[in-house]
């Protein structure tokens, strides 16, 4: 067996293990929120820390076997998405402490992660254009950003179920296990902010790498134009949240649907 052949089948078992140890994980955050037992958190937490580590393996091996950054197919963006949510998450967690928010976005990343298993793993040469060391630099700070409004997401669904037990007026399940309204907003306004400040710095290499591959600094292809449109999305939520103070349930109605179209956009631009 060549040591090609090698690194391809360790990629290929770093992969299995990463969807196994991230299933486990989910299903042991679910079982926390059922029955809140701190011991199971404190589990759901090791395994998701376990999955971020394999999932760090597997784009490594796969930079290793390919000869570049493993970003460019759908299977690898959407699993580099996975990667950054966790990322995100675990930086996060780090510095706050949110009441069963790793409930919520451990299902976002095992549905990346199930997304990224049913693509097509073959390696596609990469055009001339994107030889580039902007490659990594573009799509990684830009898959970032969109692992922070994975987050946002996350907060933004929380936000909702809770305001629909609070005006029920009849406090049920999800009450108790959901925190206040006001830490979710908090919780979004963060997200959204370094999102939004690393979803810039996309953009702008980006116009930097097209201005060096195409001696223009924009094509107005559907890419650029996808880009443009959810910055313009996420820009109107930024300035509508810390000029006016928009917030409550429509600002969470806005981050729900820019994510979304974020999601819709990642699957029409690399399909």
């Amino acid at each position: 067996m060549s040591q090609v052949t090698l690194i391809q089948e360790i990629n290929y078992l770093l992969f299995l293990a990463v969807l196994a140890v991230t299933v486990l994980s989910c299903a042991v955050y679910l079982v926390f929120f059922l029955y809140q037992k701190n011991q199971m958190r404190k589990w759901a937490r090791f395994l998701l820390i376990g999955s971020w580590l394999l999932q760090s393996g597997y784009i490594i091996t796969r930079f290793i076997s390919i000869g570049h950054t493993p970003i460019t197919t759908y299977h690898e963006a959407v699993f580099f998405f996975a990667w950054a949510t966790t990322t995100a998450y675990i930086s996060f967690r780090w510095r706050y402490t949110v009441k069963n928010f790793g409930t919520f976005v451990s299902v976002l990343i095992l549905g990346l992660l199930l997304g990224s298993a049913f693509a097509s793993r073959e390696v596609i040469p990469l055009e001339p254009a994107l030889q580039s060391l902007w490659l990594p630099v573009h799509a990684g700070i830009s898959l970032v950003a969109y692992g922070f409004f994975g987050l946002a997401f996350c907060g933004g669904l929380m936000y909702l179920l809770q305001e629909r037990e609070l005006k029920s007026r009849k406090l049920g399940y999800f009450f108790s296990r959901l925190p206040s309204l006001e830490a979710l907003d908090q919780l979004n306004a963060h997200c959204l902010a370094v999102g939004f400040a690393f979803l810039t710095l996309g953009m702008v290499s980006g116009i930097f790498w097209s201005k060096q591959a195409w001696a223009t600094y924009w094509r107005w292809n559907p890419k650029e134009v996808c880009s443009l449109i959810i910055w313009l999305i996420y820009l109107v939520q930024i300035h509508q949240r810390f000029t006016v103070g928009w917030r409550g349930r429509l600002a969470a109605l806005m981050i729900v649907g820019g994510f979304t179209l974020v999601m819709i956009t990642l699957w029409l631009v690399l399909n």
